[in-house]
């Protein structure tokens, strides 16, 4: 006996909602906040792929009636438990076998495809089918789809980006180390690469697409979804991409997404992307909120400007603005404030420190970055804070060396970047010591100095003298 419907084609010893060696299930604010802002309570919905527990529960409550297509026998059975009192069903197996149409009083109508209000696989298409099904490819997935969609129905699309800039900042090791879930399928199954290719198959399929989100920082954990990725998006996005990769990485990931959105290209480049068909007005930031709104730059984004430029003129004119801001009242590090126009505001949370620890914090992020300073600090924190509290009136005393105090440049073009930099102070130190030892040397062998010291050797030799007779008299 089975609660759900079993199509064809399902996986009866796998999940994709309790992966072993497998990605979760799609999830995150971005995800629930969009589907809030698409699903209408009359809507009949099709949620086709895996979605997260919370997501299923999300739509089950905000529409009429909800049918389910997972391809994990054990998922199908969990979720028709879950959604036992929701009008709908689950159907269980591999896209390429489904055939039906939205329920009408809990009975599955065979054949009377094109019924569905809304379709959402925001997921993606590549987890639709099992290894039992091949040569069915992404584009066949989704005119499934759209032909179980009725005329002027909206679609919620996901699709993750083979060269995103996880390529970028994490070697690629999938081809060595395969998951459970990468079995062998038809080199054609694949999907697009690329945004443009993506939307190309998109619109080939017939739909009209009304906006496109990039995602952040993965499509199975969507934490925030933008319509362009620049300004304090730009911001959000790099932080959400640094969370994700924490360990060893190529480069910084949080200044690789910043430098791409400079040059225009983060959007391609984003992780993943969201593809909305058929939705009425959407906003442009999901969920609502996480980019502040608002003029200015990031305070940590000038002053590291200000580094590179060498522009000592800016730094000892803002950072005597910021240590007075903090003295007001103001609460936050370089990295979570907003410049504008010489006024000060948060980016994010209040963090409570004193003027030295937030431009400590700064201080150990220029240094991670492996950005570049105009003074020789080598890897010590202490002495580049020191430095910029200095212009502030602010003295900051030196504390006993440890180890811990070194700080490591975040990824290994930073670290190559800090290597040439010492390389460079070292040389002109080097240099400096033989211009200084050449001319000690050429002073030496000067006629004045040589006078002087025949007239001064014996002076201090008849000083010594003295000194010793004076000693024996007083004893």
């Amino acid at each position: 006996m089975t609660r759900s419907n079993l199509v064809g084609g399902e996986m009866l010893n796998w999940s994709d909602l309790h992966p072993g060696d497998a990605r979760p299930a799609a999830t995150g604010p971005a995800a629930t906040a969009l589907l809030a802002a698409v699903l209408s309570p009359d809507d009949t919905v099709l949620l086709a792929g895996p979605h997260a527990v919370e997501l299923v529960e999300a739509v089950a409550g905000q529409v009429t009636s909800v049918d389910l297509l997972v391809r994990s026998a054990p998922d199908a059975e969990e979720l028709a438990e879950l959604l036992e009192n929701t009008k709908g069903q689950v159907f269980c197996g591999s896209l390429d076998r489904f055939a039906f149409g939205p329920t009408s009083g809990g009975e599955a109508a065979a054949g009377a495809g094109g019924g569905y209000d809304v379709v959402v696989a925001l997921d993606g298409l590549d987890r639709l089918v099992g290894p039992d099904t091949a040569g069915f490819t992404w584009a066949d997935s989704l005119e499934r789809l759209v032909k179980v969609l009725r005329p002027g129905g909206s679609v919620l699309l996901g699709a993750g980006n083979a060269f995103g800039f996880e390529r970028l900042v994490q070697p690629d090791i999938a081809a060595a180390l395969p998951r459970d879930e990468d079995w062998g399928r038809d080199v054609a199954d694949r999907a697009p690469a690329g945004f443009k290719r993506v939307m190309r198959a998109v619109e080939g399929a017939g739909l009209q697409v009304r906006q496109t989100y990039a995602v952040f920082p993965s499509l199975v954990q969507a934490e925030v979804a933008v319509t362009a990725v620049d300004g304090f998006a730009a911001v959000v996005a790099a932080r959400a991409v640094a969370s994700r990769n924490d360990g060893p990485v190529l480069m910084d990931p949080y200044r690789v997404v910043l430098d791409a959105a400079e040059a225009g290209v983060a959007f391609e480049l984003a992780p993943a992307w969201y593809f909305v068909v058929g939705a009425p007005e959407l906003p442009t930031v999901l969920p609502e909120g996480a980019v502040p709104g608002g003029e200015g730059v990031l305070l940590e984004e000038h002053l590291l400007m200000a580094l590179r430029s060498d522009d000592q003129a800016e730094l000892r004119r803002v950072i005597p603005q910021y240590a007075a801001w903090l003295g007001a009242g103001g609460a936050g590090s370089p990295d979570n404030v907003i410049l504008d126009r010489g006024s000060f505001r948060l980016f994010g949370e209040r963090q409570e420190l004193d003027v030295v620890e937030h431009l400590r914090r700064f201080a150990t992020r220029v240094l991670e970055g492996g950005g570049r300073v105009p003074w020789p600090v080598a890897a010590d924190p202490h002495q580049l804070t020191g430095r910029l509290a200095s212009m502030a009136g602010i003295v900051v005393p030196e504390p006993e060396f440890t180890p811990d105090e070194v700080v490591r440049p975040r990824g290994s073009a930073e670290q190559l970047q800090t290597v040439a930099r010492l390389a460079d102070e070292l040389a002109h130190a080097s240099a400096r010591a033989i211009l200084f030892e050449g001319t000690v040397s050429g002073i030496r062998r000067s006629r004045p100095y040589r006078i002087g010291h025949a007239v001064l050797n014996p002076a201090r030799v008849i000083r010594r003298r003295l000194k010793r007779v004076l000693k024996l008299v007083r004893r």
